[in-house]
Formats: C-alpha cells, sequence, structure tokens
C-alpha cells in the first residue's frame, strides 16, 4: 500500500516537472523541508530557476501564497502588517501583511536591511506575529522560501547568524546541462508551463503528510550517528564553531520526512548522507564567513566519510 507522504510528494514533484527542467534532487529537498516543518534558503546565481520552483511548488498545494521583494527601503511592518486607525469605527485596525500566508516567497531577502530581515525571524521560530505588543498566530502550514544572490553583494546585508539557523535548508538550484538548456527552450518556446499548473494537493493532505513523517521510527543507533556528524563538525581546524543542537533537532526532523517521501516508515544512513550537506553546512562557523557555502559543504562531506556508518537492521 502506498503511503500517504510518498502519494503528495510524488504528485507535487509531477507538477514541478512540469514547468523545472531536471533539479529532482532540490524539489525533493525542498518537498522535505515543507513535510518536516522547515523553511528553505535558495542561493544561486540569478535566472536559476529559484523563484520559479518556489512559485511551482506554492501552486501545487491548495493554499494562500505571498511574495515579497526585498529591497533596502523595506521596513518590518511591510512584512507583518501594521494597526490604521479607521474613522468610522473610531478604533484601530490591523491591516495584515504578506506573512499571513500559508507560503511565503521572500525574495533577494539579502538586500533587505538587517532590521527588516529580523522581522521574519518570530515569523519563521514562533509561527506567530507580535504586533504593538499583541501577538497573533500565522496561518498552518506556514513555509518560507528565501532566495538570495551570491555573486552581486554590492548593496546587500549578509544573513546574520540567527537568521541564517533558522532555515532548516540551503540549497542551490546550479546551472543546466546543455540537454537541459535545449529541454528549457523547448518547453518555454510556445507558452509558460507555471501558468498551467494547478493544485494537486489539499491542506488537509499536506498535514496528514507532515504526522505521517512526524511518525517515522529512527533507529538508536541511526540517533547515535547523526550525533556524532553534528559533534563532528565543531572539530575542524579551520571552525570557530560547530552545529548547535537546533541543527541537530532540524537532522532529525529533515531525515524523518525524506524517508516519508521515498515511501519508508523508518530512516536508513543513506537517508542522513542525502539531507546532511544542506541541512548542516550553512551552519557551521569558520574563520572565513557564516555560511560559507562551498567550503562548509566540503566541510561535512569529509565528516560523512569519516563517521563509521552503521550497520544494524533499521526497522522497527
Amino acid at each position: 500500500m502506498e503511503k500517504q507522504g510518498k502519494k503528495a510528494a510524488d504528485k507535487v514533484l509531477e507538477n514541478i516537472r512540469k514547468v523545472i527542467v531536471g533539479r529532482e534532487d532540490t524539489a525533493t529537498l525542498l518537498l522535505t523541508a515543507l513535510f518536516a516543518e522547515g523553511h528553505v534558503l535558495l542561493e544561486d546565481v540569478p535566472g536559476t530557476g529559484k523563484t520559479k520552483i518556489a512559485k511551482t511548488l506554492a501552486k501545487s498545494i491548495s493554499a494562500d501564497f505571498s511574495r515579497i521583494q526585498f529591497t533596502p527601503d523595506l521596513l518590518p511592518s511591510d512584512l507583518t502588517g501594521l494597526n490604521i486607525y479607521d474613522r468610522q469605527k473610531n478604533e484601530f485596525v490591523l491591516r495584515q501583511g504578506p506573512v499571513f500566508t500559508n507560503v511565503l516567497l521572500a525574495d533577494e531577502v539579502n538586500r533587505a536591511t538587517p532590521r527588516t530581515q529580523a522581522g521574519l525571524l518570530e515569523c519563521m521560530e514562533e509561527r506567530q506575529v507580535t504586533i504593538d505588543g499583541t501577538t497573533y498566530p500565522l496561518k498552518k502550514p506556514f513555509f518560507v522560501i528565501a532566495t538570495q544572490n551570491p555573486v552581486e553583494t554590492a548593496g546587500t546585508f549578509p544573513l546574520p547568524e540567527a537568521q541564517l539557523d533558522r532555515f532548516m535548508m540551503q540549497l542551490s538550484m546550479g546551472m543546466p546541462s546543455r540537454q537541459e538548456e535545449l529541454s528549457i527552450l523547448k518547453r518555454y518556446m510556445k507558452e509558460e508551463p507555471l501558468d498551467a499548473v494547478v493544485p494537486v494537493l489539499s491542506k488537509e493532505e499536506l498535514q496528514a503528510a507532515k504526522e505521517e513523517a512526524a511518525n517515522v521510527f529512527v533507529h538508536e543507533c541511526i540517533q547515535e550517528y547523526m550525533t556524532d556528524i553534528v559533534m563532528a563538525t565543531g572539530e575542524g581546524d579551520n571552525v570557530l564553531m560547530g552545529v548547535s543542537p537546533r541543527g541537530l533537532l532540524a537532522l532529525l526532523r529533515a531525515v524523518k520526512a525524506y524517508a516519508c517521501i521515498k515511501g519508508r516508515e523508518y530512516v536508513i544512513p543513506d537517508d542522513v548522507k542525502v539531507v546532511a550537506i544542506p541541512v548542516l553546512a550553512h551552519r557551521i562557523l569558520t574563520n572565513g564567513s557564516f555560511g560559507n557555502g562551498k567550503e562548509n559543504e566540503t566541510i561535512v562531506a569529509e565528516i560523512l566519510q569519516k563517521v563509521p556508518v552503521p550497520t544494524e537492521d533499521f526497522t522497527v
């Protein structure tokens, strides 16, 4: 019998394939973060499909979608909303900001000031917003997909450590191959595939998939394997700070969601190997800079080579 999580993931992935050529791994990890109650930072050069894959995912779910174009003059209230005086009612009325949605696309998030970036912190971590002393819960689900351009750094504000750590994964689309470029030309020759995308997953089905993912079994030896990997992130000569307990918990949720998407009720070591780099690399602080892309990915990759892989029976 096909699992609900795998069935739900397959429907969304099929939608994404209609719009995005290749990038199956990135799409799967994007769904993994969604099923695991996490958020994603997509970092890549312009034109690789970051915004398009985010929009396709949002349109695939029967849920509300908002997009914010981050700019240096954007204010925190532009994200969260603010109270406005209503003359007719003779009272202040809340005008909700774009964070009151299900799927939020924060485009070029590093172009906003740190003060505005921090406006996302409470939303992402607590799933709530505090405006003028009153706390408002956000809709369920609430999923943030933020994008940033790593090459055009003039006039940008690098995400601080606290903000980066709120993202479950940092992903990259990568450049397509020659054959993929040709496929893109043919697919977009006459129409925009995104316009034809329709919802294939309800919020109720998504919630059921999340619950199934949360119940995936993780053997004790897998728990020890993940802990050893995280502990090793703080041991390198060039490392100033390794992954925190929050990162370990994010890894746990991610491997459970990934196993669910693959149709299993239990986690295997290969699940950990697949999600370890996108979950852990951006959380490591080195002598260079926090979240130092390729260098940090190399650190995690070397750790995965060194830490012994468990060989027990991982089923319940």
